[in-house]
């Protein structure tokens, strides 16, 4: 006659969109006798045979019996219960210290004098109940008996503080600096994950309780067992332990003490699902609001797009530091600013430099790489006064210089790059090497390792072709460098004119100087041409120049025999 038993109490998470309010749950309890454990097993036997049917076994049951071994109530979300210990609780006014002890004194005043409350054995806790925190935690035993534990209980701020993110208290050295090799940890472990990336939502707690204690003894607070344990958060997630039965076998509730009587629990979800002209009508409802919701938003923003003046081009760049390796020395950080050519301007409130954070470099095969993930972004306006067709516009220039910064907080000169505006629109990922100045000698070596100094360039713009040479060439012979790291950057680049949208003015876009600003991609290739065209022929009008005047007559003459 041995019954057969739920032992899967784990929790089940459900996802709902609909509100927690309709949720409804149906929970039975019912006392595991000898009789009714007779009645059921003759039952089972007598209905498997055929003709069985006719047998009546109602002598067998204690109808008397029957309203104080089971019990079953439906019970809705945050629906509060009293209990038999609730009811003689509140019942004197002196015992009510908090608002809502008055309350529920109001309400069992407002129960006595109606027919009573309509359950027995089985009560709630609600999440606004100061035993909610209390509670003592439950758990399942192999043996698949709910037992629980009354030797120790948290306290309400512990129990509120359990799901919050704890500080770490391993930050800090003896010496209080903080080790630079801890703060990310590139392999962390999953109870590492569970401890230090727990999303906090707040959530919402309800109890379903049974007081299990023998027939004229209900009441006592030793005699109360956690039958279900709902939770739920704003994202729409229940938690529901143990699960639904779902047509399975019931639970198993064994109660303490010398007796230890032995309980059926069965859990089941009463929410009436919905119809599918519900479905397709709350479907219309959220399109409707989504749809007022969206021409709201459009009226605040409006249909037209801010536009720069006629003749302006609006460039704008959102950009990345994102790494920097192959450098001497660890410990970097970039110090950056934008120059504007000619014909460039940008608004009085723009931030035209930057220093990125400190970045301690991480080891990539055989390169140290430093990840710098460092936003910025720039906005410029270019307005050209003399339009022509062979003038090509200059772009503006980031020049950045990488130093590094020891323990003593001296920094070091780790080498200078520039970036140029890219002529295309959209995203590109740009690697810049760089450079820096070198002096030779053992006595510079020295300086730069053990007090830092190294030589800097005056002006950061050498690195380029400064913006106010005015000369035909410029001469760097003597100058000695030595090649260092390079540094990535992601970019994301937008250029907006009238231009680009009248249809008139497509027409003429090469007449214009402005149009020649890559604002498409054929065009950008050409000033892309163009600019290479010049480096070389600037290149090769140099060489020619350099060569010896006699090599160069002689070069002449057999050019004229060849042709004669």
């Amino acid at each position: 006659m041995a019954d057969t038993w739920n032992t899967d109490t784990g929790e089940a998470v459900y996802r709902s969109r609909d509100a927690i309010k309709n949720l409804i749950i149906r929970v039975r309890v019912e006392r595991v006798t000898s009789t009714a454990a007779l009645s059921k097993h003759l039952q089972q036997k007598v209905l498997s045979q055929p003709g069985g049917g006719a047998i009546e076994l109602e002598t067998l049951t204690s109808s008397g019996q029957t309203g104080d071994n089971e019990e079953e109530l439906v019970v809705g979300w945050q629906e509060k219960l009293f209990s038999q210990y609730e009811m003689e609780l509140f019942q004197n006014e002196s015992a009510c210290q908090t608002p809502l002890d008055r309350q529920y004194h109001a309400e069992v005043k407002a129960l006595n004098k109606a027919k009573g409350r309509r359950n027995q054995r089985i009560f709630t806790y609600t999440d606004h109940d100061r035993y909610t925190s209390c509670l003592a935690l439950h758990q399942l035993q192999t043996s698949s008996d709910l037992l629980s534990t009354t030797k120790s209980s948290p306290t309400f701020l512990a129990e509120r503080m359990a799901s919050v993110r704890h500080r770490r208290q391993d930050r800090r050295t003896i010496d209080g600096s903080v080790p630079k090799s801890k703060i990310v940890n590139w392999e962390p472990t999953a109870e590492f994950v569970k401890t230090s990336h727990v999303v906090n939502n707040a959530m919402q707690t309800m109890h379903i309780m049974g007081d299990l204690a023998p027939a004229g003894k209900m009441g006592q607070k030793e005699n109360e067992y956690l039958l279900v344990t709902i939770k739920t958060d704003c994202s729409g997630t229940v938690i529901v332990k143990p699960d639904f039965n779902n047509d399975k076998e019931p639970y198993r509730i064994v109660t303490a003490g010398d007796k230890r009587e032995v309980w059926r629990l069965t859990v089941k979800n009463m929410c009436t699902t919905m119809q599918p002209e519900e479905k397709e009508r709350e479907q219309n409802v959220y399109k409707d609001l989504y749809g007022r919701h969206k021409e709201y938003l459009n009226s605040l923003v409006g249909q037209d797009f801010e536009m720069p003046p006629v003749g302006i081009l609006r460039y704008m760049m959102n950009g990345e530091i994102v790494s920097a390796k192959g450098f001497e020395y660890n410990n970097l950080y970039i110090h950056f600013f934008m120059e504007l050519p000619n014909n460039w301007s940008s608004l009085p409130f723009q931030t035209l430099s930057g220093v990125t954070q400190t970045c301690w470099a991480k080891t990539l095969g055989k390169e140290n790489v430093a990840f710098f993930s460092y936003p910025f972004s720039f906005e410029a306006f270019y307005m050209s006064e003399k339009e022509s067709e062979e003038s090509i516009p200059q772009w503006p220039v980031i020049y950045f210089k990488v130093l590094s910064l020891d323990s003593w907080q001296r920094f070091r000169t780790e080498g200078y790059g520039y970036l140029l505006f890219p002529a295309m629109p959209g995203k590109q990922t740009i690697t810049c090497h760089t450079w820096r100045p070198l002096q030779t000698g053992t006595v510079s070596a020295l300086r730069r390792f053990f007090i830092g100094g190294s030589p800097e360039l005056e002006d950061h713009s050498y690195v380029r072709i400064p913006g106010t040479f005015k000369g035909e060439r410029l001469s760097r012979f003597g100058f000695c460098t030595e090649t260092t790291g390079s540094v990535t950057f992601n970019l994301h680049c937008i250029q907006q004119a009238r231009a680009f949208v009248d249809a008139s003015m497509l027409k003429k876009r090469r007449q214009k100087v402005i149009d020649q600003l890559g604002g498409f991609s054929q065009q950008g290739a050409v000033c892309t041409i163009l600019e290479a065209f010049q480096r070389a022929r600037k290149k090769m009008q140099e060489a020619r120049e350099s060569l010896p005047r006699d090599l160069l007559h002689t070069t002449s003459q057999l050019q004229v025999e060849s042709s004669a």
